[in-house]
């Protein structure tokens, strides 16, 4: 848009630019390679393959934990997890959360008079205090935790007879509009379907103002669950068919926006909380050519597909080689939206603006991976040191893993330990991680806590 000159009392004014749209959809649970165009040769995700070809496809991007409430943290708040008090999974037995201090991408943006919705799974503290409308959300509409948790005595049962028995639901989970719970337990079979109306009525309502839209879905975490329509009943094609829903509702909402005619005029962004859940089976999803998934530091536990769309402004048909990762869309959309960032805290993102539109090279050098408070490996440039450590199991002898050193250009799976012949790369890393890990533990903030506050 080119913005108009307008003289006002003698001063010369210049007409503000309209500020972009942002659509942020996170997914639970989704490998590496479980999308088309990330290789996949049983996902079929012609929305998402069509998204990529008309933006960036981002090869070496990061969620910053192997779980889900910790990942989610670091999302909002662009910190790591560890920074700001959420490392592990929050559980309805919590009596924490989120700090409703922290400026999460939700609050930065109403500074500049964004609309907000959350729309899916929060996960950050199911208490009201924590929940979105207490960090900047205007709205909310889902599951204040993951779909498996409140599971209803006496009715467990395999995840194949789960996904055969759709009418059965041994799990008590609320649906909340808000802070209020208006369906338990929820009726999983129609969660994607239900979040894209919402979704796509969000938009609807808000075309003639900047929005934020974040749309973490529940799916694929198990139990999977999906409407009549994409329901197949052999639970071999349970995560295909979980996939295929959740592209059809991407394509719900590209086609919202551009039915609305505000497809230049908004960035949408597909990214997932962490790695397959590789125990899951048949009814979880695939890292390759990536190491191990879900709860692991290794690749394949938190480097996740994305893409980013935003026709005229991200370069289509573009691969993205380089680091980037999901604590840096909060400084990313807060200097697209023209928003300086609090200055009384550390924010660990940076900010990629002009990498994802194609206009310089990417500026995040490393990235450390944590595991709960630990870190337990470190990135530089095409060099990954996964640091020695001791596992210790209960009723099982511990696990040791000696450091190795991989050049992921030439070993993108972590099979080859070259740590030998490259020793002062390794010492290189481990030390950064070593400082880092210090001056994050010096610089780190509260959890929220629900005390002394009561909640109804």
């Amino acid at each position: 848009m080119v913005a108009a000159l307008m003289v006002v009392s003698g001063a010369v004014v210049q007409a503000e630019e309209r500020l972009p749209n942002i659509i942020l959809i996170f997914i639970d649970d989704q490998g590496y390679q479980d999308l088309g165009c990330y290789g996949s040769p049983i996902v079929k995700t012609p929305n998402l393959d069509r998204m990529a070809r008309e933006g960036t496809r981002f090869t070496d991007f990061y969620a910053l934990a192997p779980i889900c409430s910790a990942s989610r943290a670091a999302l909002l708040t662009g910190c790591y997890p560890a920074r700001v008090g959420i490392t592990g999974v929050l559980f309805p037995r919590h009596r924490v959360g989120l700090n409703p201090d922290e400026w999460s991408i939700a609050r930065l943006l109403k500074t500049r008079d964004y609309a907000t919705a959350c729309i899916g799974k929060w996960h950050l503290g199911h208490h009201s205090k924590f929940l979105p409308t207490n960090h900047g959300f205007d709205q909310f509409y889902g599951l204040p935790y993951s779909n498996d948790m409140d599971p209803v005595k006496g009715m467990g049962k395999g995840r194949d007879l789960a996904w055969r028995e759709r009418d059965v639901t041994p799990w008590n989970v609320p649906l909340m509009r808000d802070t209020v719970i208006v369906e338990r337990p929820a009726q999983q079979g129609t969660l994607t379907k239900r979040y894209t109306e919402e979704a796509v009525q969000f938009v609807e309502s808000n075309a003639e103002k900047p929005f934020f839209l974040y749309l973490p879905h529940t799916m694929p975490h198990i139990p999977l669950f999906v409407s009549d329509e994409f329901y197949d009943p052999d639970p071999m094609n349970a995560y295909a068919a979980t996939i295929a829903e959740i592209d059809w509702s991407v394509g719900k909402v590209l086609e919202a926006v551009e039915r609305l005619g505000l497809d230049e005029e908004t960035l949408v962004v597909y990214t997932s909380d962490n790695g397959p859940w590789l125990s899951m089976k048949h009814h979880g999803g695939s890292a390759l050519p990536l190491r191990d998934g879900k709860f692991s530091t290794y690749e394949g536990g938190m480097r996740v597909p994305c893409i980013m769309r935003w026709p005229g402004r991200i370069p289509a048909g573009r691969v993205a080689r380089e680091i980037g990762a999901s604590i840096d869309l909060l400084p990313t959309f807060a200097h697209l939206a023209g928003i300086e960032l609090p200055t009384d805290r550390v924010i660990d993102g940076v900010n990629i603006a002009s990498w994802i539109q194609g206009q310089s090279s990417s500026p995040r050098e490393e990235l450390f991976y944590y595991k709960g408070e630990k870190v337990q490996a470190v990135r530089k440039g095409p060099w990954k040191l996964n640091l020695a450590r001791v596992q210790k199991r209960r009723n099982r002898p511990d696990i040791a893993t000696p450091a190795s050193l991989h050049y992921l250009p030439d070993d993108i799976s972590e099979a080859k330990n070259v740590i030998e012949e490259n020793s002062a790369v390794a010492e290189q890393l481990s030390m950064a991680a070593s400082l880092f890990d210090q001056s994050l533990r010096d610089q780190s903030r509260l959890v929220g806590s629900l005390e002394p506050w009561s909640d109804e």
